[in-house]
């Protein structure tokens, strides 16, 4: 029998369609009017139609019941209301189908209830405001038994959110399917209606809810436009450490503020950030034993000036006890902070980093900003001082110790001196 399903997905969802059977786990970072809710129940329409399993059960999760309710529930019954033999039960929110099949629309704020449960794949609608315990403790579980699929969608709302944190997974792990789609570049909404919500929104919050960036809540963002460029280019993945090179290390020093190391090798052209660290209240040693119990073969290891500094209680300087454990620093260049900025925004499209072991080095990146002055109406120009300044600081020691090092050794005689006078 032929069932006509009154759906024909655009281009962009018949892509994620086709795209989607290849992968257990997906991340879907959509914009606004996108159609993801659309697109997903007539996906799992299709996969429990399809499916071979015994009674076999999905569902769509919503942060609370009574969104999916208002949001997907009259859309499942307009979808389903063709297929011969669909049953709906409007108190529980679920539709039987003749196979045994059934989808239900739950809520995220009760998550508790869902334990028990089995699944053959699960959506889970707004991600941001979803609280990770339910993937973790209730969903993994439920899903193991049938090895069943889940798949995460929404738009993004600040790096403080579980779907951030599967957001960097899903770039870097190859079993994971990441889509993202920018109302800029989809053209599924008019650029009047674009242009009008740019007006009416805010430059940060439009592109937070339009063009999928972490950084809209973060007005002033230094680095944040330059992070966003490597994600579309995917130089935020997978960066294995290569064995054949030598690691270099940048630091920006502290006792009660934190130390922050980066670690990182020199491909060519191309920067691999492969590792960071950051501790704080810890003395030098602390530290010097972490690098050696790193499997990585040292090269360079760069500081900021302060290194030179001497301890009152000993009179040595921090760089004299770092060479008595091992590591001898080459100072960075002493630069004013928008001369470090420029610099390290001069070299961020040359980087990959490493998204599972530098989570904190790119969430810092996104973050660092300067405060808005609504007295002047202006940014301030120095950076805000928190807890991203010190894997900036970091960054920045090795954009300018890093090109430092380049001059250095540009600037070394090439020609043998032939005017030698014998004795």
């Amino acid at each position: 029998m032929k069932i006509k399903i009154p759906y024909t997905p655009r281009l962009q969802q018949a892509y994620l369609h086709k795209s989607l059977q290849s992968y257990r786990y997906a991340l879907l970072l959509c914009h606004r009017r996108f159609g993801k809710t659309t697109m997903c129940l007539n996906e799992l329409i299709r996969r429990c139609l399809t499916c071979k399993d015994h009674n076999p059960r999905y569902s769509f999760i919503s942060p609370t019941y009574k969104q999916s309710k208002s949001i997907a529930w009259d859309f499942l019954k307009h979808y389903a209301k063709n297929i011969p033999g669909t049953k709906f039960n409007e108190t529980e929110l679920r539709a039987d189908f003749v196979n045994g099949g059934r989808i239900t629309l739950l809520g995220a704020e009760s998550f508790d209830n869902l334990r028990g449960n089995y699944y053959n794949g699960v959506i889970i609608d707004e991600m941001s405001q979803i609280p990770a315990s339910l993937i973790e403790e209730v969903l993994t579980p439920a899903l193991s038994d049938r090895k069943g699929f889940m798949y995460l969608i929404g738009t993004p709302q600040g790096m403080q959110s579980t779907f951030y944190n599967y957001y960097l997974k899903a770039k870097g792990d190859k079993k994971w399917f990441s889509y993202t789609a920018k109302a800029s570049e989809t053209k599924i909404v008019d650029q009047e209606e674009l242009d009008q919500a740019l007006q009416m929104m805010g430059k940060a919050k439009y592109d937070q809810e339009f063009n999928c960036s972490w950084v809209g809540d973060y007005p002033g963002s230094i680095f944040g436009k330059e992070i966003e460029d490597l994600d579309d280019k995917k130089q935020l993945t997978s960066v294995p450490h290569d064995r054949s090179l030598l690691t270099h290390t940048a630091w920006d020093i502290g006792y009660n503020d934190d130390t922050a190391i980066i670690f990182f090798q020199e491909v060519g052209h191309q920067i691999n950030i492969i590792d960071c660290f950051a501790d704080r209240n810890k003395p030098f040693p602390f530290y010097a034993e972490i690098l050696k119990d790193k499997e990585y073969f040292y090269g360079n290891h760069f500081a900021p000036f302060d290194i030179e500094v001497s301890e009152y209680s000993s009179g040595r300087t921090r760089r004299e006890v770092a060479y008595e454990h091992g590591i001898r620093f080459r100072v960075a260049p002493r630069t004013i902070k928008e001369d470090a900025i420029h610099a390290l925004k001069m070299i961020l499209n040359r980087c990959f980093f490493d998204v599972d072991k530098c989570k904190p080095l790119i969430d810092a990146l996104r973050h660092y900003h300067r405060k808005y002055s609504e007295k002047d109406r202006i940014f301030k120009t120095k950076p805000v001082h928190d807890w991203s300044s010190h894997f900036a600081d970091s960054a920045m020691i090795l954009a300018t110790g890093f090109q430092e090092q380049r001059l250095t050794n540009m600037n070394r005689q090439r020609t043998a001196i032939s005017e030698v006078k014998l004795i």
